[in-house]
């Protein structure tokens, strides 16, 4: 008997672990803030992984159904699917009381948290965990972190990608070896708050002014690239620990947040600062909740020396932003 098969039969299970999760992945009609769900697929799993059941839904967006040569979703195939607020309800059950665990969780929660919003309702997630951050615990040895790697790396058997019945049952079925290996080798699971928008007022479907939506073949995803106006006040330099931002700082930020990015972005340019896109000598601060990632942001800083700070510390900071000089 494994120390996994151990773990699965004995008391030492981790009592710090949740008590049960749910694997999620929503399909939608782009990546921007005003873009919408048109599928979803809960997989409901116990405290150790094992699959409980399985539900997946069609979603009318009520608008262009975006990228159908990724998901396939035409508008006569969403045509007669329930509304988002129709679904919400049972939705909602199959979420409540268990962890939203996904591939690249920020971005479905997202999308769900501002579903709801739109439905004038509040998801009952109160924490997710991303697979990209567990696996990057584990230190699993994959070639990138694709859901299709990390599948191959357990031998799990993608029969329909970007469908998401199949994506969710293929990251269920992935998450319960890492799981598990999480708990054989003691590793603290990547767990971040979700709060959920309690607020939200509608945009038109149609593409925005500085918005530009675009299909990046290589990467395999729909990116929508967004302008800000430029920073009107000059940059004061880096931040200095234990003294107030100032306006026209240049602020970078790198991986998963808590707070919608766009949210946090929309807070700093309205407290006078510049928002960044990229690290640079220049830079004042890097806002991450994980500064020992690789990424190429938290690299450059560390090679720059430019300060970095979490989400908690940098949303106190923006209570008090001290005024550009002249």
């Amino acid at each position: 008997m494994t120390m996994l098969d151990d773990l699965t039969t004995a008391a030492t299970w981790p009592a710090a672990y949740p008590p049960g999760y749910a694997v999620v992945d929503v399909e939608t009609t782009g990546l921007a803030r005003d873009d919408r769900i048109i599928s979803a697929a809960v997989y409901r799993l116990d405290a150790q992984g094992n699959v409980e059941d399985h539900w997946y839904t069609l979603v009318n967006p009520e608008r262009d159904p975006g990228p159908v040569w990724i998901h396939g979703l035409t508008s006569d195939v969403l045509e007669g699917a329930p509304l988002f607020p129709e679904i919400a309800e049972e939705f909602a059950a199959r979420l409540d009381g268990r962890v939203l665990v996904a591939h690249n969780a920020i971005f479905d929660w997202q999308m769900i948290a501002r579903e709801y919003a739109r439905a004038e309702r509040t998801a009952p997630v109160k924490q997710r965990l991303c697979t990209i951050a567990l696996s990057k615990e584990l230190a699993l040895p994959l070639p990138n972190h694709k859901l299709e790697s990390l599948a191959a790396h357990y031998g799990v058997v993608q029969q329909r990608a970007h469908h998401a019945l199949d994506d969710a049952r293929v990251l269920a079925e992935a998450f319960r070896p890492s799981l598990h290996a999480a708990a054989a080798g003691g590793v603290r699971l990547p767990l971040l708050e979700c709060r959920p928008l309690t607020e939200w007022t509608d945009s038109p479907a149609t593409p925005r002014i500085g918005y530009q939506a675009s299909y990046r073949g290589g990467s395999g995803t729909w990116r929508a690239s967004r302008k800000r106006p430029a920073c009107p006040h000059p940059n004061p330099g880096r931040y200095e620990p234990d003294r107030p931002l100032k306006q026209g700082m240049r602020v970078a930020f790198s991986g998963d947040t808590s707070v919608d990015r766009e949210i946090l972005e929309d807070r700093a340019i309205e407290a006078g600062l510049h928002v960044a896109t990229s690290v640079s000598r220049l830079t004042s601060l890097l806002v991450t909740n994980d500064p020992d990632s690789a990424t190429s942001k938290t690299v450059k800083a560390k090679s720059f020396g430019t300060p970095v700070v979490d989400e908690a510390a940098f949303t106190q900071l923006l209570r008090d932003v001290t005024p550009a000089d002249g």
